[in-house]
């Protein structure tokens, strides 16, 4: 086929270049399927050797786990090579009022979901039961540091559903092994000094210190902030987006546990400071701790005075003294394209938020998706592909940033202008005012959907609506119907509360099953 696509090179490593490999290798490479595809096809990461990844926590959504089980890595080898845990969640403290409030957003969506909403039955019993608790088992699970399966169950089964907490280096090189070992996926350690356009403006090659130049069809830009394809050889600017979400800088520390057998929590845990929020990922071996926040309201030394007093308090005084802090500064925001030509930027090359609700590896997964779903079969129609690449993840970064913002909008903290400002109009996405006007009448769910594959479905909304006390003016015995609605609604809290009962009772702790899964393993699919 003339000018067919045969040829993927990849500029970057880490975990969105491996990722994305992983990803278009499992569904292109002839070596996974000897008998189907194109024999000439081949992809090839180019990877600085000078470059390190720097291994800290991170947070995936239960997505990772049909990633992982399609791009052929057990589970049971993931969670021994990447010191992972189990991640049910964001559990979030002193967000809404400042002191000793917490609400939470499980992976698990309210029972019976698809078929009856419960948060408009729910608001009668809201001074008696949180949301979360009242519809979903998860949120009692992970305040107790249960795991979300047994020993038994299969790999990447669950009981509830989950996602999980990993050490970023490790999740890279284990990828790295897995696509040049099993996959096809071609290593190039090198450094890139140059790149070379075609006539017609596209890529024709990457330079190399070390291998020369490397010839591609289609090159996918891995590169991080640097984004040196898609930024800095096309000149795709960025678009900023500190008027909506104010952070732009992050002090990181990896925090051991004060003993070996200290519980690991399930749920990624977020507690709101004076100007910012702090993380707290717990992995079998120890915590990933930081501080997001806004240089525009603090200064470095103060965000550094509160992340101590935090790991203080977390993990003891000590640890605090002995931690090894480095600071990330970044410029909230997306680039205005991400398929330009034949180059597409995947991961931190497209664009950065913030890390609340750990959006940033589920856009590496959706993009590298996408591209191995729709690969254009050749150069002639890949600015028509490109184009529908292009409205699609417009579209999921404003959802990003509409979300996001929701728990900013509904903080009622009035202890820093960083808190205020976050609640002024002009700081607020018209769509989201529009939504949230909506909801002051009716409640969230499957209407608010535009798309199939919505990154944030109604659940996610209403988790977070009414865990910081958001008020929806509902009669729910307004109908015959509403009011046959209301007599379900009561069984299934009624049937929420048992399967939360039994779950308490049967499930291990996070730390006791990852201790099984590293002697035993799970059980194969």
């Amino acid at each position: 086929m003339k000018n067919s696509i045969n040829r993927i090179i990849i500029v970057g490593g880490g975990t969105a270049g491996w990722l994305s490999a992983g990803i278009i290798a499992a569904e292109h490479c002839p070596e996974n399927n000897s008998t189907a595809g194109n024999h000439n096809f081949e992809i090839s990461l180019i990877e600085s050797p000078d470059i390190p990844t720097i291994g800290v926590g991170e947070g995936t959504w239960p997505s990772m786990r049909s990633t992982l089980k399609k791009i052929g890595i057990s589970e049971t080898e993931f969670f021994r090579t990447c010191s992972a845990s189990f991640k049910q969640g964001t559990e979030f403290h002193n967000w809404t009022h400042g002191a000793n409030d917490t609400y939470a957003h499980p992976f698990t969506v309210p029972h019976n979901f698809n078929d009856t909403n419960l948060a408009p039955h729910w608001q009668r019993f809201r001074d008696k039961i949180n949301f979360a608790d009242a519809v979903c088992p998860q949120t009692s699970l992970f305040k107790n540091n249960l795991a979300p399966k047994h020993i038994s169950t299969p790999e990447y089964a669950f009981n509830v559903n989950y996602g999980y907490h990993l050490d970023a280096a490790k999740f890279a090189e284990l990828l790295r092994l897995h696509c040049t070992e099993k996959l096809g996926v071609k290593h190039i350690s090198a450094n890139v000094t140059a790149i070379n356009s075609a006539d017609d403006g596209d890529i024709a090659s990457i330079s190399t210190d070390s291998y020369g130049d490397i010839v591609g069809d289609l090159f996918i830009d891995c590169t991080g902030s640097k984004s040196l394809l898609l930024g800095k050889h096309f000149d795709i600017p960025l678009v900023g987006k500190s008027q909506y979400l104010f952070n732009n800088s992050a002090l990181a520390a990896q925090v051991p546990y004060q003993d070996p057998e200290d519980p690991i929590q399930s749920a990624t845990l977020s507690t709101a400071q004076s100007s910012g929020w702090v993380w707290d990922i717990g992995l079998p071996s120890r915590r990933g701790i930081g501080h997001i926040y806004s240089s525009d309201y603090t200064t470095d030394e103060a965000a550094r005075l509160e992340l101590f007093d935090y790991i203080s308090a977390a993990a003891g005084k000590s640890a605090a003294d002995n931690a090894t802090i480095r600071k990330i500064s970044f410029e909230p925001g997306h680039r205005e394209k991400f398929w330009y030509k034949n180059c597409v930027a995947i991961g931190m090359s497209s664009g950065f938020i913030e890390p609340l609700e750990a959006s940033a590896l589920v856009l590496v997964e959706l993009s590298a998706a996408m591209v191995a779903e729709q690969l254009p079969a050749n150069r002639a129609i890949m600015d028509l592909v490109a184009k529908r690449f292009n409205d699609k993840f417009l579209y999921r970064w404003d959802r990003i940033i509409d979300f996001l913002k929701l728990h900013y909008v509904l903080s009622q903290r009035t202890d820093s202008q960083y808190w205020t400002d976050n609640r002024n109009v002009s700081s607020i996405p018209e769509s989201l005012q529009e939504l949230m006007a909506l909801w002051r009448y009716q409640v969230p769910w499957h209407r608010d959907n535009h798309h199939v594959d919505e990154m944030f479905p109604s659940a996610s909304f209403q988790y977070i609506l009414y865990g910081m006390d958001f008020a929806t003016e509902v009669n729910p015995t307004r109908t015959r119907s509403d009011r046959e609605a209301g007599k379900v609604a009561r069984e299934l809290f009624s049937e929420n509360a048992e399967r939360t009962a039994q779950l308490m009772a049967s499930l291990p702790t996070n730390r006791e099953l990852i201790n099984k899964i590293h002697k035993y393993g799970f059980q194969k699919i």
